[in-house]
């Protein structure tokens, strides 16, 4: 016995009795049947192996047939008796130091688990042979808490929430099967719990299910669905982090485990569990008596200060939080949670391996204290004579033993209570604003009695932080439009106090940006995203993108859903892009890209759900299928915040005459529909929003034509009808989603229309009565207005469409196209247009004009890398050189003309 368990187990006043002991060790000592799975290079059940290598009168019986050894458990006396035998040996392991703590709590849970299937099936199998309930009654049962997580202790309970399916069954069938099970269950707790000479197998708890003061041991899974769906509390939310099938049909809790994933798992960072976490612990103490400084006789190494308890709560209220945005945090264990969090970037290095030494240390604490009577406690001894046995049983001096005990149970109170407790406000509240901030308690936001309390605690930061803006009135006139917006308030509050940093965030936003504010308030969502690890990295690229929204739509079959995943997905990229153009992270001409690629990438993903669901009902599109072509700014390659995009739809039937569905239709007629469909996942306002406005008027024919054209139709169109106009705009075309080898049809037809030869002499006049026209529709305002007026960005885009067409080429970027008419000394005060351009829209509400721009914040944010001094400075630049610019767009234009 020293041999296998160590020298340790030479020293440990054994509480059982000597004859068991000898037995035990004689059976699993070196010379043993499992002494090499006590020497740890055994099998990975332990409890499988102990169990069908037991000696007496059935150990050959297991050895030969397994199921008939296992059949024989099913006489309580018998599950009491492998139970005592199990606590021997893990006691043994334990003690010697042979087994890990996990091996010892998985051998526990293994147990309990073929225990609970044997006690049932005792139970379900007379019900089934007299026709009380068929072969399949759905029953499963959930291990929640630390059978759940495989985490069971010397004297554990085992939490369980029992279910059945009760799908396909009426109203008097389901209430049959209840009644039933309800019986069978109770008679296997009783096996299960029920204490005789021979002891007892493991007590059980089932007051974890749903409303446990009023309703039955089991239950069926709609009640329980519709339970946690309308009055689910955080607690439960928690508890669930470790429920695992472990006894009954498998298929039908694996599926309810799923039904139940988005009361789990929130979509959004849930930073108000943290309120809800520490009350639950303080209501605990509360309760038990626990609460006070720490003082080791008596200490409750679960429910006290720097307990187990604290750990677990800890890294779980962490898993509430991201776990529904990160599903490699969705693991039940505590020390795998800790590791995984640590991955993930929530929980520092260096704390995972204190609290998870902890952890460790108190478990085996744990253990000891209820090896010593086998009972179900978790306080140390009261007594010196007591503290003196668990010294002895923890294999040190008692004096280093309460040392040890000391100095964790205090690392571990400070390194989590920290994150548990309220935050403080701070002492004084800048005095300002107050015809502002008096109407707050009317916004529905602040609605709530919980929602106020969270934002007094942060409203002292917030408004600290206002007041350093540049203009502390104006700042806060933003930050209201932002708190007006906010549909609900306790989440964000949250948020705010969890993480300062974003209360500085929002008050730059405030600051400068008022239009971003106020998107915020609508969104308010996307904050989540800056606490992801990625939110601040180089920018992905568009494919890299594609691929990641196609994967989170892949996870929700249902339509409408997808379409919802796409907002929150493409939503929080946009408030990435505007951040980082912002904060000087990028420049104008990256954003324009960047802001492109997000809406080519969310095309691209949303294409083939769009497609499949439309094709649910009228069968797959008809001939090649078809492509989506960006025109105009999108087609560039360059949007601003407050883009819409202008797009076609071009389709190859290849003489199919109908789709092939349970309503077939005529491929004009299935595209035209199809493009609709595609328009309305786009801009149709669902619960998360609109995506993006969507401009088809430059289709063929304009808004006279058909929403989809075919290749030949779009082919024909563009050499015999289309205006000069039309042509300019084909030099931006781009294929961004759809089949590829009709985008591939439509890129020929768009670079021989361009490459044909044209009269420059008719293209210079078109383009000149063009930019009349224009000029009297929108003249522009001068300023900082960069768009409209002659030598203006819209301008110089026309006139980089009208140089490329002349000279043949498929660029479509402005830049591009100005190289490629050899207009490279425009490109200098384009860039600079564009960079106002990009800067204005981002900063100001959606119909603010330029004049609207005030403040040295914003002012700062314009001026960034123009080597100007000022705005006056900066407006004076844009007006001389436009001018200029305008005057050689004519000079140029006229020169063709004269030319030709």
């Amino acid at each position: 016995m020293t041999n296998a368990l160590g020298p340790r187990i030479t020293r440990v006043p054994f509480a059982y009795e000597p004859e068991r002991a000898r037995e035990v060790a004689d059976l699993y000592g070196a010379s043993g049947p499992l002494g090499d799975l006590i020497a740890g290079a055994g099998g990975s059940s332990p409890y499988l192996h102990a169990l069908l290598t037991r000696h007496h009168e059935w150990a050959e019986a297991a050895l030969d047939d397994p199921e008939a050894a296992l059949r024989g458990l099913m006489a309580p006396e018998n599950l009491r008796r492998e139970k005592g035998r199990l606590a021997l040996l893990v006691a043994l392991c334990d003690l010697g130091g042979v087994w890990s703590l996990n091996k010892v709590t998985a051998a526990l849970t293994d147990f309990a688990e073929a225990a609970l299937a044997v006690a049932l099936a005792g139970e379900i199998e007379p019900l089934q042979a007299r026709g009380k309930l068929p072969d399949a009654p759905g029953l499963f049962m959930l291990a929640m808490g630390k059978m759940g997580a495989r985490e069971l202790n010397y004297s554990s309970d085992i939490d369980l929430i029992c279910l059945f399916e009760d799908a396909g069954l009426d109203v008097v069938e389901a209430g049959e099967r209840r009644s039933a099970l309800i019986r069978a269950v109770r008679a296997a707790m009783k096996r299960m719990s029920e204490v005789t000479e021979g002891g007892y197998v493991f007590r059980t708890d089932l007051r974890l299910r749903p409303d446990a003061a009023v309703t039955p041991v089991v239950l069926s899974t709609s009640a329980a669905e519709a339970y946690y769906e309308s009055v689910g509390r955080t607690w439960e939310r928690a508890a669930h982090i470790k429920a695992r099938v472990a006894v009954g049909d498998m298929r039908a809790g694996a599926s309810y485990l799923e039904a139940l994933t988005p009361f789990i798992w929130r979509r959004h960072l849930d930073f108000a569990a943290i309120e809800d976490a520490h009350s639950m612990l303080t209501r605990i103490r509360d309760h038990k008596g626990l609460q006070g400084p720490i003082t080791l006789p008596g200490h409750d190494m679960k429910l006290g200060r720097g307990g187990i308890r604290e750990i677990e709560f800890f890294a779980q209220t962490r898993q509430l939080i991201a776990g529904g945005r990160d599903k490699d945090l969705r693991v039940p264990a505590t020390r795998a949670a800790l590791t995984a969090l640590t991955g993930a970037g929530w929980v520092e290095e260096d704390t995972r391996k204190a609290l998870d030494a902890a952890y460790q240390s108190h478990r085996e604490v744990e253990h000891r204290l209820q090896m010593l009577r086998d009972a179900q406690t978790h306080a140390l001894p009261q007594s010196s004579e007591g503290m003196d046995r668990l010294a002895a049983f923890m294999g040190m001096e008692r004096a280093a033993l309460e040392t040890h005990l000391k100095d964790t149970l205090e690392e571990t109170h400070a390194l989590t209570v920290p994150f548990f407790a309220p935050t403080a406000p701070e002492a004084a509240t800048p005095d300002f604003g107050a015809e502002v901030t008096d109407r707050w308690q009317s916004y529905p936001a602040l609605r709530s009695d919980r929602a106020q309390r969270v934002f007094d605690r942060v409203r002292p930061r917030i408004l600290s932080r206002l007041a350093r803006a540049d203009d502390p009135e104006r700042a806060l006139r933003h930050f209201d439009a932002f708190l007006s917006g906010l549909p609900a308030g306790v989440q964000v509050f949250s948020l705010f106090e969890a993480t300062p940093d974003l209360v500085d965030l929002l008050a730059d936003i405030a600051a400068v940006a008022p239009a971003l504010a106020e998107y915020l308030g609508r969104n308010a969502q996307v904050l989540d995203a800056v606490l992801d690890g990625g939110f601040f990295a180089p920018w992905p690229g568009r494919t890299a993108l594609e691929g990641a929204l196609a994967e989170r739509l892949a996870a929700h079959p249902d339509y409408e859903t997808q379409l919802d995943e796409a907002r929150v997905w493409a939503k929080e990229w946009h408030f990435c892009i505007g951040v980082h153009l912002l904060r000087g992270l990028i420049d104008a001409e990256a954003a324009g890209r960047h802001y492109a690629e997000l809406a080519e990438a969310t095309l691209a993903a949303l294409f083939p759900i769009v497609a499949a669901d439309f094709a649910s009902r009228h069968g797959e599109a008809p001939g090649k299928g078809a492509a989506v072509v960006a025109m105009g700014s999108l087609g560039a390659g360059r949007l601003h915040a407050a883009s819409d995009l202008d797009l076609l739809l071009i389709y190859d039937a290849d003489g199919a005459e109908a789709s092939d569905g349970k309503r077939p239709l005529p491929p004009q007629t299935y595209y035209s529909r199809f493009t609709q469909a595609l328009i309305t996942a786009l801009s149709a306002p669902t619960a998360r929003g609109k995506l993006y406005e969507v401009d088809m008027r430059l289709r063929p024919s304009g808004r006279n034509g058909p929403l989809a054209t075919s290749v030949s139709a779009f082919e024909t169109y563009q050499r015999s009808e289309a205006w000069t106009w039309e042509h300019l705009a084909l030099t931006r075309a781009r294929v961004v989603a759809g089949a590829e080898e009709v985008g591939a049809a439509v890129e020929r037809v768009r670079c021989a229309i361009i490459a044909s030869p044209r009269d420059p002499a008719k293209v210079a006049a078109d383009v000149a009565d063009m930019r009349r026209r224009i000029g009297e529709a929108r003249p522009g305002e001068g300023g900082l207005a960069a768009k409209d007026g002659a030598g203006r960005l819209q301008d110089l885009e026309l006139f980089a469409q009208t140089v490329a067409l002349f000279a043949g080429s498929d660029a479509r970027e402005l830049t591009a196209q100005l190289k490629a008419g050899g207009e490279e000394e425009v490109i200098p005060f384009a860039a600079l247009l564009w960079h106002v351009r990009a800067i204005t829209r981002l900063v100001l509400k959606p119909g603010q004009e330029t004049d609207a721009l005030s403040g040295s914040g914003q002012g700062r944010l314009l001026l960034r890398g123009t080597g100007l001094s000022d705005l006056e400075a900066l407006k004076a630049e844009l007006a001389s050189k436009g001018s200029k610019a305008a005057q050689h767009v004519v000079t140029r234009l006229a020169a063709i003309q004269g030319e030709s």
